[in-house]
């Protein structure tokens, strides 16, 4: 591995949905973004909703991620995130209908749920573009 780059696992309970090498990577943490290159000191935190950015030779590959964990030893980056789709699994009109569903939902459970899933539509929905 060159020096000038860093091992990247993203980790869901279903399956391993990335492992490759990585120039740099952003994350969203609980408390904002997180960018990571190599050599970075140690690193546990917890994640956010929204797009993971994970920047190979072969180029940029982005991903919704909801939650979970990120751990930076040794030069590995591991995320373990409850959900992580790539942009390309994503379609504009189903992150639509999940922002439509998402905003009709009611706040008997608390309107932090309703919130919280509102977000992640319209956080997919930046990895969907609009193709008029």
């Amino acid at each position: 591995m060159p020096a000038e780059a860093f091992h990247c696992s993203v980790v869901t309970p279903e399956r391993a949905v990335l492992e490759s090498e990585a120039q740099f990577v952003a994350f969203p943490a609980h408390d904002g973004e997180v960018g990571i290159m190599p050599q970075r000191a140690p690193l546990l935190c917890r994640l956010g909703t929204g797009i993971l950015r994970v920047k190979t030779t072969d180029g940029t590959h982005r991903f919704f991620i909801d939650g979970g964990f990120a751990q930076m030893v040794d030069n590995k980056l591991t995320l373990l995130t409850e959900q992580a789709r790539a942009e390309t699994e994503l379609e504009r009109a189903s992150v639509l209908k999940e922002l439509e569903d998402a905003r009709a939902m009611s706040t008997e459970g608390g309107p932090d749920q309703r919130q919280a899933a509102i977000r992640r539509a319209q956080e997919q929905l930046k990895l969907t573009p609009d193709r008029r």
